[in-house]
């Protein structure tokens, strides 16, 4: 873990201690845990609060991902991008103090390695073990359908839950890999600034990353093949996006194909083709921001009977493995990559592995969230893929500037969206568009999980002034609808014999 100061020090200390000694295994464990990031913490430190013998095996750093080169580290620079792009703005738009001179960008980094590991005990060894999980560091392989061995010891188990994530991958550009390119695992090494960040690839985290290293003061293009950012969100999501990272100084080009890459005097030389004719782009880092590969490597799968593809371990919709003694969860076997996913995945496997339980994956409500300003969140369903399924939907949308928060918060751009299954109130998806989207579709979430309509949301009363009001207002609107002719003509009867 880069730069080896007293932050990642401590946080070494607590996610893979050098002094750590194995246990002597069990006779036999009720369950195996193979990869100790979000998946596997949370099926370890659950089965074993209820009362069964568990193994937990880590290869690197304990918190996986999303501790270590993921949620944390990301969201610690995008909160501090987040408040330089505030400085600046404050005598622009509400007449505050005027921001001068440059940002410290080396104590952003530093911020983020302190705040990271004061987190990092809670994904950590120490209260791992003290949860009465036995804890192993080494090479984890299957050496039949139930056993696992690790650094010369044998783990018999009951049952197994593979959860070893994925890693960061790289496109087969010619040049790429002689060049010292960064992916999300490096990327938070970074001590000093870039000059010329070169993002490839414009989902989630090349979103993400393009606009924090732009408003941290870094110059950054943006390079994608396809012709708008988050191409699985609504278009009209995109095209809100798109305009953010503009006004923020990203310099965004779609339609391109990289060539190759090529390590010059100049610095990162990235050689791409748009409409017929190439370009050069010069920068001093290059972040790969494109795909994921599992870590299905040197585990011994075929020893198990578990099968597996370049996608990862194959499961079924319970998250079990052709070997039904043994499970899998989180990004080893999931579409949906994100930390959230892999803690109810656990939730899941928990009771389908250990109580003859019959969860199904599918039931999971699961959003996400891209974490740029402004946000992007997403639920269920969009209009395309509900029609995809056989679902005729009623699509409410209510822009942000129509909220009043949102105006004078000076954060018009974006919009609640829901899907309604046709002729109902029940929520099918959602889409918002708003400066802290995420946690305004916790409550369209809430509402598919347990079977809410709408409706619900329109008789619940929501402050004054909130950006919630934006969902208030799709209820509103809905309602509306239901003020057919009909209907009207019923209250017009009655009114003229009420008077």
């Amino acid at each position: 873990m880069l730069p080896r100061d007293q932050h990642n020090e401590r946080l070494v200390a607590q996610v893979h201690p050098p002094t750590w000694v194995n246990p002597t295994p069990a006779d036999r464990y009720h369950l195996v845990v193979i990869g100790a990031g979000t998946a596997g913490l949370v099926t370890a430190a659950g089965a074993a609060g209820l009362g069964a013998r568990v193994a937990l095996i880590e290869r690197g750093l304990m918190g996986g991902d999303c501790l270590n080169v993921g949620c944390v580290p990301s969201k610690s620079i995008i909160a501090a991008s987040r408040h330089w792009s505030a400085a600046r703005a404050a005598a622009r738009d509400f007449h505050g103090p005027v921001s001068q001179g440059d940002g410290d960008f080396a104590a952003v980094m530093e911020r983020m390695r302190r705040l990271r590991a004061d987190i990092a005990p809670v994904d950590g060894a120490e209260r791992f073990a003290s949860l009465g999980v036995d804890v192993f560091f080494g090479d984890a392989a299957f050496t039949s359908p139930d056993t696992v061995s690790v650094n010369g010891s044998t783990l018999r188990f009951r049952r197994a839950v593979i959860a070893t994530g994925a890693r960061a991958s790289a496109p087969p550009v010619p040049g790429l890999r002689e060049v010292s390119y960064l992916t999300n695992e490096t990327l938070f090494e970074l001590t000093a600034r870039p000059t010329h960040l070169i993002v490839l690839g414009s989902g989630p985290i090349g979103c993400e990353m393009a606009q924090a290293f732009a408003r941290l003061g870094s110059s950054v293009t943006l390079i994608d093949r396809g012709w708008r950012l988050l191409a699985r969100e609504d278009p009209d999501a995109s095209t809100i996006l798109l305009r953010a990272l503009e006004r923020d100084g990203v310099d965004v080009r779609f339609g391109a194909n990289v060539d190759r890459v090529a390590r010059s005097s100049a610095g990162i030389d990235v050689t791409i083709t748009r409409d017929g004719s190439a370009e050069q782009v010069i920068g001093d880092q290059l972040l790969v921001a494109i795909g994921r590969s599992p870590n299905v490597e040197g585990l011994g799968l075929d020893k198990a009977g578990v099968a597996f593809t370049a996608r990862g371990v194959t499961v079924n919709d319970r998250l079990q493995t052709s070997n039904p003694k043994v499970f899998a969860c989180g990004d080893i076997c999931s579409p949906l990559q994100f930390t959230h996913a892999a803690d109810f995945q656990a939730r899941t496997v928990i009771q389908n592995a250990l109580f003859w339980g019959r969860k199904r994956a599918s039931q999971l409500v699961i959003p996400w969230t891209t974490f740029t300003s402004p946000e992007v969140a997403h639920v269920g369903h969009t209009e395309q893929s509900a029609l995809a399924a056989g679902i005729e939907v009623h699509t409410v949308t209510v822009p942000m500037h129509d909220v009043d928060r949102a105006i004078l918060d000076g954060e018009i751009d974006g919009f609640a969206r829901i899907h309604l299954r046709a002729g109902t109130d029940r929520i099918v998806g959602a889409t918002v568009v708003a400066d802290r989207a995420g946690d305004l579709l916790a409550e369209v979430t809430l509402c598919m999980t347990n079977g809410i309509g709408l409706a619900a949301i329109g008789a619940t009363i929501h402050p004054y002034t909130t950006q919630a009001d934006a969902l208030r207002k799709c209820a509103d609107a809905w309602r509306k609808t239901k003020l057919t002719p009909t209907v009207r003509s019923l209250f017009a009867t009655w009114f003229r014999w009420f008077s």
